[in-house]
């Protein structure tokens, strides 16, 4: 009969480092003392850690794409587009995952979170900073939702950064413009905190690269990343909508919001209006 190792001997073998004493291990690099020791729950339920977390790991992703998505906008604006593309083609596999991450939040019932509702007090998703920074750089600006960062001033510069900064899009059709293509001047040069305007000129300048692929192919691409990005968030959003029914119907939001009917309001958000309609049109 063959005789296996013993599974201590197959890692003494392999000359495994295992003193980690005076040298950096898995969990100094990661900080997990931190992040581990970072979920409190409030109530006595046992699925509150599961809300916690969801909420945790979410914010963590959200920290990602904003790595991503501000290094593309600032790629654009530089002409590499190269790397701007595969820094929207990375958001748009993380917000993949988060899509997905609703399916493990669907598995509290409605019961469940009635249990932890009152420890949430009005804390809410909507006050998230990492998010609004997020969706005032796709372009959906919003001056009302500064006023929930007002009592930090720090966070608060940041997200006033992220709302008088010209958007992903904005960046777009600069560039569409410095390639020679008729973008009117009141969509280069204007109020960044406004949002973004539907306009005939600009969709007849994508419609144009549309039109002929290979003379203006890396613009082309452009469009499409700008359409996957969009394509994977209204997901989120769709997802993000659904979910909150089934937990807890129609009741109004921890933050006051009206809940669901806020949330579908939402969905109906375009960034990217031209890029879309011009498949109409074609």
């Amino acid at each position: 009969m063959t005789s296996h190792p013993k599974p201590e001997e197959i890692v003494r073998a392999e000359n495994a480092q295992l003193d980690f004493s005076r040298s950096m291990s898995y969990g100094d690099y990661l900080q997990l003392d931190a992040i581990l020791n970072a979920q409190k729950p409030l109530s006595p339920d046992h699925n509150e850690m599961l809300f916690i977390i969801q909420h945790q790991t979410s914010e963590l992703w959200m920290k990602l794409m904003l790595h991503e998505l501000r290094a593309a906008i600032a790629a654009i604006a530089g002409d590499e587009l190269g790397s701007a593309f595969k820094m929207l083609a990375r958001i748009s596999r993380i917000m993949e995952q988060l899509v997905h991450a609703w399916d493990v939040l669907a598995t509290m019932t409605p019961p469940e979170y009635s249990a932890i509702r009152p420890y949430l007090g009005n804390s809410s998703g909507f006050q998230s900073a990492q998010y609004r920074c997020f969706e005032f750089a796709l372009g959906n600006k919003n001056a009302a939702m500064l006023q929930p960062h007002a009592h930090r001033p720090a966070r608060l510069a940041e997200v006033q950064l992220a709302f008088e900064s010209p958007s992903l899009y904005d960046e777009a059709l600069r560039l569409l413009a410095r390639r020679g293509l008729p973008i009117p001047a009141s969509h280069l040069q204007r109020d960044w905190t406004q949002p973004y305007e539907e306009n005939a000129e600009v969709e007849q300048a994508w419609l144009r690269i549309y039109r002929d692929p290979k003379q203006h192919w890396d613009l082309y691409q452009l469009g499409e990343e700008l359409i996957d990005l969009e394509d994977a968030f209204r997901l989120w959003r769709f997802r993000h909508v659904t979910t909150v029914e089934r937990i807890i119907g129609f009741k109004r939001g921890t933050g006051g919001t009206g809940g669901v009917s806020y949330l579908r309001k939402m969905l109906d958000v375009v960034l990217f209006p031209e890029i879309w309609k011009l498949r109409t049109d074609l």
